[in-house]
């Protein structure tokens, strides 16, 4: 099968004849596991020891063989280094994603499902079925870990769905450890995935008997949530609409933040920090209103480990005309291993008649973070479009589907 022929080539031996074995499929005590380099012929070979195995369990060991495959890619890896750390269950030594995936498979079977799902979110992470809400820090913390509040949670984000109370539900808790791309800082993400029991869907198929049978498949819908505590964002993975999600993020301030105001959804845009390397030229318009705009700090990554912060000190030069004096061709702006991971801008804007002016600050953290959300829903569309054609975020992602009945 073309489809986990890859993935049956590269997975090491023993992991893989262990998988077998746990699914209590023989082989022969002459298999060539090592069979011309584990190239077509020992594809050829496994795949005729499953076709020989009953219908139903050839089925299964080909589905599930499918479903590892499609986890063995960085998005899975990456996904089980997430959820496998918090966990300590131990990655290192371990020969490639393939090896990985099969492990899980085979001793955490469980973990392995919480990687399929974070691995697909990741995956469609920003689309038209993905929001990003940011709470203000209202000084109390937020409690996750309370079985009758998540309970209390889970009951009000199924009511959402309008679905009977006769349905099943079960919601998995669990915390992954998100790495910075860059600086290689941890982040404790509290996960929730909902599955609620949807409608029943009929499909034909052939059963035992030699004709079409119907038969009846019963779906099910899934609502992933994504909370990072400390800097008090929530993600919302889940189908219906910015209404409904809407619904979902006021579930959770009443739960879990009921004294804080209520949260503005975040547009999580990749930063564009790299074109800062140089000294800026805004384009401001006559409409924007904008007397100026100063890069008012820079923060930079070494590649040896640790972090420089650059602020601007006086009105009579920037940050950049600082670094070329003070640093000349040694500025981290013009050397490779370092890289810039934050800026704060100060937009100064022009005196409105009978009001006073105002500045507008905003800082872009890589590799998706802002302060845009802090600001009023005016000023949050008008920055936004600044920092658009600035070429300091990336375009919206294109519309795609995120959360699948299964």
């Amino acid at each position: 099968m073309a489809s986990y022929s890859g993935f049956l080539r590269k997975s090491p031996s023993a992991r893989l004849q262990a998988w077998f074995e746990q699914r209590r499929v023989e082989f022969p005590e002459d298999f060539n596991w090592q069979s011309a380099g584990r190239g077509t012929d020992f594809v050829t070979d496994t795949n005729a020891l499953i076709d020989a195995l009953p219908a139903l369990k050839q089925d299964a060991l080909k589905a599930e063989l499918d479903h590892l495959a499609s986890l063995s890619d960085d998005k899975g890896l990456l996904a089980a280094e997430q959820i496998c750390s918090p966990l300590d269950i131990d990655l290192e030594g371990l020969e490639g994603v393939q090896d990985v995936i099969l492990m899980l498979a085979t001793h955490h079977p469980q973990t392995l499902e919480r990687v399929g799902v974070l691995a697909s979110l990741s995956q469609r992470y920003g689309g038209k079925s993905w929001s990003t809400f940011q709470f203000e820090d209202d000084g109390n913390s937020w409690v996750l870990d309370n079985e009758e509040t998540r309970a209390a949670f889970v009951q009000d984000a199924v009511a959402i769905l309008e679905l009977p109370d006769h349905r099943k539900r079960e919601a998995d808790w669990y915390k992954s450890c998100r790495v910075h791309p860059i600086t290689g800082e941890e982040t404790e993400m509290i996960h929730a995935t909902i599955y609620v029991e949807d409608r029943a869907s009929i499909e034909l198929t052939f059963g035992s008997s030699a004709g079409l049978e119907r038969q009846v498949f019963q779906r099910v819908v899934e609502v992933g949530i994504a909370c990072d505590p400390k800097e008090r964002i929530v993600e919302i993975c889940a189908s219906g609409g910015k209404k409904v999600r809407d619904q979902y993020a006021t579930a959770f301030s009443k739960h879990f933040a009921p004294e804080a105001p209520p949260p503005i959804e975040a547009p999580r845009r990749e930063v564009l920090l790299e074109t800062l390397r140089i000294q800026p030229s805004f384009l401001i318009e006559p409409s924007d209103g904008i007397d100026r705009v100063e890069v008012s700090s820079l923060d930079l990554f070494a590649s040896g480990g640790g972090i420089a912060r650059f602020e601007r000190r006086g009105d009579d030069e920037t940050v950049h005309q600082f670094l070329a004096r003070q640093f000349g061709n040694s500025s981290p702006l013009m050397r490779r291993g370092w890289t810039i991971v934050a800026t704060t801008l100060r937009i100064y804007m022009t005196a409105q008649e009978g009001k006073r002016a105002r500045t507008l600050t905003v800082t872009l953290r890589a590799p998706n973070t802002t302060t845009i959300p802090n600001k009023t829903d005016m000023d949050r569309q008008f920055v936004l479009r600044l920092l658009e054609r600035w070429k300091l975020v990336a375009p919206s992602p294109e519309d795609v589907d995120v959360i699948e009945a299964a």
